[in-house]
């Protein structure tokens, strides 16, 4: 494979598949990482999916990322809302840098509304469910392409 993204998720994204599935659908974690290794096949590219309660360990994950990783999708979970450590990381990583949110932040509360991350990102993907995850993947095949 000649390519590889890095997919992290934030808190909470564990548990997918549990969580108001009103709002977050029935797919897992384990879901979506098969979704997102299918769509990168497809341009010979790998993943490494990634998930974490803790904004530190995400950051050194985005750290990590600048040596070996070619982009990133990134669904920050509710750090997208308060972590300016998440995004000073992702400004330093050169490839693109797509964020995704499950449900449409826009149409929530009125606190989900502002994305720090969104200040890095090549694009926000919002409301589509899991497949945000593989539009994701699809936009990076052609960035990198």
């Amino acid at each position: 494979m000649s390519k590889t993204i890095l997919i992290l998720n934030g808190p909470n994204l564990n548990m997918l598949g549990q969580r108001q599935p009103e709002i977050y659908g029935g797919e897992t974690l384990n879901d979506v990482a098969t979704m997102c290794a299918e769509a990168a096949g497809a341009f010979d590219a790998g993943i490494v999916m990634r998930q974490s309660n803790h904004e530190g360990e995400l950051v050194t994950w985005i750290q990590e990322a600048r040596d070996g990783m070619d982009a990133i999708v990134i669904n920050p979970g509710a750090y997208s809302h308060s972590s300016i450590a998440i995004l000073d990381a992702l400004n330093m990583f050169e490839g693109p840098v797509m964020e995704v949110h499950v449900s449409n932040i826009h149409a929530r509360e009125a606190f989900r509304h502002h994305s720090y991350v969104s200040g890095r990102a090549d694009a926000i993907i919002a409301g589509c469910g899991v497949d945000g995850y593989t539009f994701a993947v699809q936009r990076i095949g052609k960035l990198l392409a």
